[in-house]
């Protein structure tokens, strides 16, 4: 393995706030929406939906739990709902509602074959019923999905009764990840309460294929797009941006404001060098040190892969997979620290923690992520040598595509760019979603691999639309928006092929 220079990004961190100077404007924007939300519970204003707009890793689930509290305490509400696309999203909020409001406030309806998947955690807050029958008349929280939520609600409402207005079982419905959402979705639930309160990350990956639209006739009509983006110009719709997150380094900031350019304000609460992945023995990482060196210190890095034999497709890429199974084998066998300054709820420092990554057990510590199944069948094979050869346990390293993967958050992020081998901008590789939750999954390191050769795609490749957020049909990324997100990276190029060391 051959040196690697990197050069910096060429967008530098400007007018950024961090710490507690980033965290309260998460705090003033979520106090403004619980205002709205008390004034539609009176009957001051005639809103019908607040949206809550946050980026990856911008603490939304706080922000939720938040509105939930203080609803629950206005006179003109004793029911809420809270509802998501996925189980894996609505199991969580029942775990940290009930450890709040208590075991018989809240309520958690599953499916009778998804009862087992209900973290232990999950069932000693809050109280899982399969039936609607089982569901005490006293909770102020019902939680499940919205396929749920469809099948039973009618049956819910001739057991327990409407909330206080009178009329639907819930005062005010929670919708998580709201943007994951689709409108058809949507129009099953979105009678259970009068004001249906949506939180999310705009940036994900929509929740179908919003380029399948069969009603191409009517283009501000689609009931695959995210249900949101159907009332943001609407009078009866409170809409704000959360402008802080608190998920990335300081030093990849410029990557999420590339996501999120659009926003008026985003900034980040970890401050510059507040977060560290330290090599435990530095000398022996031969030619790959420089590159954990580099993606060590925060920074979104970008690795060009040259003089590579020719992969079978751009989605079947032996090859580059053996230039990323190099790079990680190099690590575990040096080892590595992860360095973190701990926040109080308001982002100010409460001091710092150097942690043994091998000690990591609460979550995912690497994610290797590819866009298509194929490149996760070979990352996947990636996965198992490597926890096979040092010794590591399950869940500390893993392999998923993108798509899986979103809503989650690990340590360091090593991926396969989109547009890796590509030939052309098409609808797959230049979903705007899929880039972008890819990128946004790191605490602390981002490493993209690619072959050579991004600059000349983009420079020389048919110019595709891209669409503004909200509007109906596929939304993909330009070249131009392309371009704008490396500017973003440090970058370095590898002149010399590599080839995997595991055996």
């Amino acid at each position: 393995m051959v040196d690697i220079h990197f050069t910096d990004p060429k967008v530098e961190l400007l007018d950024s706030r961090h710490h507690a100077e980033a965290a309260v404007g998460n705090v003033d924007v979520t106090t403004h929406a619980i205002a709205a939300l008390r004034d539609a519970l009176c009957g001051d204003e005639e809103y019908e939906r607040i949206l809550l707009k946050a980026a990856a890793g911008a603490g939304k689930s706080h922000a939720l739990r938040r509105m939930v509290d203080d609803a629950l305490s206005q006179p003109g509400c004793t029911r809420v709902g809270v509802t998501a696309f996925a189980n894996k999203q609505v199991f969580p909020l029942a775990h940290e509602l009930g450890k709040m409001l208590g075991k018989d406030s809240v309520c958690l309806l599953v499916a009778e074959e998804r009862l087992p998947s209900v973290p232990p955690a999950t069932l000693g807050a809050a109280t899982v019923v399969v039936s609607y029958k089982d569901c005490p008349p006293e909770a102020t929280v019902l939680l499940g999905t919205t396929h749920k939520f469809q099948g039973i609600a009618s049956w819910l409402m001739k057991s327990i009764g409407p909330a206080s207005n009178g009329e639907r079982l819930f005062d005010v419905l929670f919708i998580d990840e709201a943007w994951q959402l689709p409108l058809h979705r949507y129009q099953q639930i979105n009678r259970l309460a009068p004001i249906d309160v949506g939180v999310g990350d705009v940036g994900q990956l929509p929740p179908l294929d919003p380029s399948q639209n069969p009603w191409r006739g009517d283009p501000g009509h689609n009931p695959y797009r995210a249900w949101p983006t159907n009332f943001e110009d609407d009078a009866h719709t409170w809409s704000r941006e959360m402008p802080a997150v608190w998920r990335p380094t300081a030093a990849q900031l410029p990557v999420w404001r590339s996501f999120y350019g659009d926003w008026d304000d985003l900034n980040c609460v970890a401050g510059p060098g507040d977060r560290e992945l330290v090599l435990d023995d530095p000398g022996a990482a031969d030619g790959s040190r420089a590159v954990w060196e580099q993606v060590g210190t925060g920074v979104a890095t970008l690795v060009e892969v040259d003089g590579l034999p020719d992969a079978e497709a751009p989605d079947v890429d032996l090859p580059l997979m053996g230039a990323l199974e190099n790079l990680l084998d190099d690590l575990l066998d040096v080892g590595f620290t992860v360095r973190t300054t701990a926040y109080d709820a308001f982002g100010i420092p409460e001091g710092e923690t150097l942690v043994p990554a091998r000690d990591i057990t609460d979550r995912a510590v690497i994610a290797v992520l590819a866009t298509r199944n194929q490149a996760v069948d070979d990352a996947q094979e990636i996965v198992d040598r490597l926890r096979a050869k040092h010794d590591l346990p399950e869940g500390w390293i893993v392999a998923s595509t993108v798509d899986s993967w979103q809503g989650q958050t690990n340590v360091l992020t090593v991926a396969i760019h989109p547009l890796s081998g590509a030939t052309t901008l098409d609808e797959f590789n230049s979903a705007f979603g899929r880039l972008a939750v890819t990128c946004t999954r790191a605490t602390h390191g981002l490493l993209l691999l690619a072959r050579a050769g991004l600059d000349d795609l983009l420079a020389m490749a048919p110019a595709r639309p891209g669409t503004p957020l909200g509007e109906p049909g596929t939304r993909q990324l330009p070249r131009q928006t392309h371009q704008r997100i490396l500017k973003a990276f440090s970058r370095g190029r590898w002149s010399a092929p590599l080839e995997a060391s595991v055996s």
